[in-house]
């Protein structure tokens, strides 16, 4: 007989707890909602125009959108 998806569930999670981990519910933004990528691209053009923009924070911020080139 199969063991129940709860009771694995529950076996794993009592795992990881005994490994030190802990379960740490977040909340993400929906990257699929209607009007996030254009929210992105407005967040953006403002720090860029900013006169407060950090340059090397810039620079690895550039670096890592190079890295993301096809990610989706």
């Amino acid at each position: 007989m199969p063991i129940p998806v709860s009771e694995r569930v529950w076996k794993r999670r009592e795992a990881l707890r005994a490994a030190g981990l802990q379960p740490v519910p977040i909340w993400m933004p929906d990257t699929r909602r209607p009007g996030f990528a254009a929210e992105c691209r407005r967040q953006s053009a403002l720090i860029a125009d900013s006169d407060r923009c950090d340059a090397d924070l810039s620079d690895h911020m550039d670096a890592a959108l190079e890295e993301l080139e096809g990610w989706r």
